[in-house]
């Protein structure tokens, strides 16, 4: 017998990337008196808590929290905005009955506001749409309302869908109030409209147990952790349980611990019935999609469908001359633990060993979702190298499909010529153009994924650094023609030893230098950008010879340009088919694949052959 749970609500927060989310849950937390926070500790955005998500400013994994309101437990998702982390969303939005979408008043709905709300429309659920960040200049709501409108339209809403809500907020300032022209006097009229407009969840307590495992965690000493909301029955602390596992087999489990969310942390109980969101731990073999039952009532719920990935890069044990001195975990068998481990939680993940010691091809939905990974991994103490991103082709009857992206750049006017002629040269096709004000255009593209690795910094350059862009998947589309997107090649050292400023003065009219000096180097790095096409061989460990007239001091009288410093993400998307990015706890470096200078040119030789012998 179906029933509601109506003490319950759950609900998810989706946005775009930086329309605030986060803060308003902040917000929603002091309110409820559930804002415990140390003093050590960040006191906003209380949910990123991961380190990189604090200084990225973005939200990178899905998280659970939980107030109570007026005799009313309402459970609240914090998802990620990014399309990344796309995989995250996709799964949480299964647990929830209701979403409130946050958008930007000055800015809008943007291109992840659409991916994330797309999902959510998918699944049925009902929309709350708060227009945040009422406290900023130029904001423009009633303009927002109806771009918010006519983006439900053009995504199918129902009309029971059409039928939302409407709240002004600032999560900044906590208030939410249902007047556009009125300042609230706190985020209750947001919660009020969770209790009246969210559906209570559905709850069969009398029927045999059923839950569907939609997040994963992993606990040091009891293992596997499976996060999901029950559907049906109950589960009490010690019970067994039969995992159906969405490729047809079967384990059993024992669920030795239960814990539900209550602010900013989790509460052990002795259990828990249908319509609570709930933390369980114990499950060995667990998996997303997995479906918790009674032994005696083996039913599986329909399977979730996960965005596949669209990118990969190949990581690998890093073996230059210097591996072993800056990292704690440097073997392959570190390497192979970290990843599977990783694999088991990051749904949007997939690992797969290639031939040789210590490779692997690791699969991620973005160049986002899998730098952040190799920097978690980096900030743990391993040392790696990882090759270029590479786009994932699929083939459909007889044609070769790329993913493309949704790409929307916000510009200055007096930059649009640049930025023409950057995007034209991408493969890129204009889908609209809007004017902004009288000074600001807005473009949106249908772009490859391959065309925007290393875009991001010739567009900031292009605008001189005011341009903002956006970009999220859209779909698979007919391969297209692009040119090689590097235009430059690279110096490379020619022999170990450590820089000297006589031989970097030397070679900075050759080109861009990546290092200072007094350095360390090894033959078959990276040492700077050519100026021209090829890739140069040089010495920057060229010492001065000393003579009656010269001293070695004379040295210091050099004055270089300061070098180019790169980000992670910047080195990865910098780097050509035939090069790595060597990464420890301490250092970046770029390499060749083939360190020594014969065996590379021999290489190449050998590449030039077969390519004209497939020609032929």
């Amino acid at each position: 017998m179906k029933n509601v749970r109506s003490d319950v609500r759950n609900v998810a927060i989706i946005a775009h990337v930086d329309h605030g989310k986060t803060t308003v849950v902040d917000a929603l937390l002091k309110l409820a008196g559930q804002f415990n926070v140390k003093e050590d500790q960040a006191q906003e955005t209380v949910l990123d808590s991961n380190p990189l998500e604090r200084e990225r400013g973005i939200t990178i994994l899905a998280k659970c929290t939980s107030v109570k309101y007026k005799d009313h437990t309402i459970n609240i998702v914090d998802t990620p905005g990014h399309a990344d982390f796309g995989s995250e969303v996709e799964r949480v939005l299964r647990m929830v009955d209701g979403a409130i979408l946050m958008v930007d008043a000055v800015e809008g709905p943007m291109p992840q506001t659409r991916f994330v709300l797309r999902k959510a429309l998918a699944l049925g659920l009902r929309p709350i749409v708060v227009i945040n960040k009422m406290d900023r200049e130029h904001i423009r709501p009633s303009e927002v309302v109806d771009e918010v409108f006519n983006l439900f339209m053009e995504l199918g809403a129902t009309d029971e869908q059409l039928d939302f809500p409407i709240l002004y907020a600032s999560g900044r300032e906590g208030w939410a109030s249902l007047v556009m022209e009125e300042k609230g006097q706190d985020i209750a009229p947001l919660f009020d409209t969770i209790v009246s407009h969210v559906p209570a969840p559905v709850a069969m307590p009398d029927e045999p147990l059923q839950m569907q495992v939609t997040m994963l965690d992993y606990n040091n000493f009891l293992g596997h952790v499976g996060i999901g909301r029950i559907l049906a029955g109950k589960i009490t602390r010690g019970q067994n349980v039969l995992l159906l596992h969405q490729n047809g087999t079967q384990t059993t489990a024992k669920a030795a611990k239960i814990e539900m969310f209550e602010g900013l942390g989790k509460r052990e109980v002795e259990s828990a019935q249908a319509g609570d969101i709930v933390s369980i731990a114990g499950l060995e073999g667990v998996d997303v999609g997995d479906t918790m039952c009674q032994p005696e009532c083996p039913k599986a719920l329909p399977p979730l469908a996960i965005d596949e990935p669209t990118m990969s890069m190949d990581f690998m044990v890093n073996d230059s001359p210097f591996s072993g001195q800056e990292g704690k975990f440097v073997t392959s068998r570190h390497l192979k633990n970290r990843l599977e481990k990783e694999a088991q939680t990051n749904v949007g993940l997939k690992v797969e060993a290639l031939e040789g010691e210590g490779k692997f091809k690791v699969y991620g939905r973005g160049e986002l979702h899998l730098t952040v990974l190799i920097e978690s991994m980096r900030r743990e103490g391993f040392e790696l190298a990882v090759s270029s991103p590479e786009v994932i082709y699929k083939e459909e009857n007889g044609q070769i499909l790329e993913p493309m992206e949704y790409l929307v750049l916000d510009i200055k006017s007096e930059h649009q010529g640049a930025v023409f002629t950057l995007v034209g040269t991408r493969a890129a096709r204009l889908e609209n153009m809007v004017a902004e004000g009288q000074d600001r255009l807005r473009l949106e593209y249908l772009i490859p994924s391959r065309a925007l690795i290393g875009f991001k910094n010739e567009f900031l350059t292009g605008t001189r650094g005011t341009g903002i862009m956006h970009h999220s998947f859209h779909g698979f589309y007919p391969k297209a023609n692009l040119p090689p997107l590097r235009h430059n090649g690279v110096l490379v050292a020619k022999e170990d030893g450590v820089t000297t400023a006589y031989a970097l003065f030397a070679l900075e009219n050759g080109g861009e230098l990546f290092l200072n000096p007094g350095e360390k180097v090894y033959a078959g790095q990276i040492v700077g950008e050519n100026s021209r096409d090829n890739d140069l061989v040089v010495n920057p460990c060229k010492a001065k010879h000393l003579s009656n007239m010269r001293s070695s001091s004379s040295d210091e009288s050099y004055t270089l340009t300061p070098p180019r410093q790169m980000s992670l993400e910047q080195a990865v998307e910098y780097i050509a088919p035939d090069e790595l990015v060597e990464i420890t706890p301490t250092s970046l470096r770029l390499r060749k694949k083939i360190l020594v200078h014969h065996l590379r040119k021999r290489a190449a030789i050998a590449e030039e052959k077969a390519m004209e012998a497939e020609m032929a």
